[in-house]
């Protein structure tokens, strides 16, 4: 008779139905789980080449600026995830000079990429989410600020840049946490009214972006409608629902 675990392990990541050696997991799975987690601190770890990610969104047609946050250095970001919520003085002052000097009006939305805790979940789906999300935002016609690429950044540095950039609507993209069935899982989070202070009841989630979650050009087409929303009812955060009608997908047979 077929062991009923193993057909459902061929449904999730997760680490179920391990088998066992003895009193110990066998030596694969022990090895498998060793590997998982050194991708995951490879992941925390890795430099971010934001200079290289920001060539490559030139791509797109965009201004690209680049910004440090507060923190100098990785170690100095993973020990003080304060630093990484603000922009560093040097950058502060080239966006607001750049602001002053350009006489920006208000802006609909800025975007901001980011390593966070997984460079490269930014390095690999930032750009073909964004592929598919600005040239929607524009037809929309919106107004969008530079693009903004930020080293060593937080969830919420969206707000500080937002706040100096007069922008509408802040969205920030950025690696998670890195767990240990996936070490490139990107996350999107955007605030209506961006401003210093705020606190993450004022934000909305997209989360898990990545091939084997939520495919980025999905993602994209999610995060249009929900900003749409944001933008047409003036909020984001608790207060917003996402009415977006489910994807449709083929369901996988279990033998597949």
């Amino acid at each position: 008779m077929a062991d009923p675990w193993q057909q459902l392990r061929r449904l999730t990541p997760a680490r179920i139905a391990l088998g066992r050696s003895g009193g110990s997991v066998p030596t694969r799975e022990l090895l498998d789980f060793r590997l998982a987690h050194a991708r995951a601190r490879d992941a925390v770890q890795a430099p971010f080449d934001f200079a290289g990610l920001a060539e490559r969104l030139r791509a797109l047609g965009s201004e690209v600026v680049c910004v440090q946050s507060a923190a100098a250095t990785q170690m100095e970001f993973l020990r003080r995830p304060d630093l990484g919520r603000r922009l560093s003085q040097a950058s502060r002052v080239e966006l607001a000079v750049l602001t002053a000097a350009e006489c920006r009006d208000a802006c609909d939305l800025v975007v901001i990429v980011s390593d966070g805790l997984s460079s490269l979940a930014a390095t690999e789906h930032a750009p073909p989410l964004l592929s598919a999300f600005v040239p929607l935002a524009r037809q929309s016609g919106w107004m969008l600020a530079p693009l903004i690429v930020a080293n060593h950044g937080r969830v919420a540095l969206q707000d500080e840049i937002g706040e100096l950039l007069r922008a509408r609507l802040s969205l920030i993209l950025l690696g998670e946490r890195p767990g240990l069935s996936a070490a490139d899982s990107l996350g999107a989070y955007f605030t209506y009214s961006p401003r210093q202070g705020l606190t993450d009841a004022a934000r909305n989630c997209v989360s898990n972006i990545r091939p084997e979650g939520l495919p980025p050009v999905e993602a994209a087409h999610k995060l249009f409608h929900l900003i749409t929303q944001s933008m047409t009812l003036s909020l984001s955060g608790v207060e917003l629902k996402d009415d977006a009608p489910a994807l449709t997908r083929t369901p996988a047979s279990i033998d597949d």
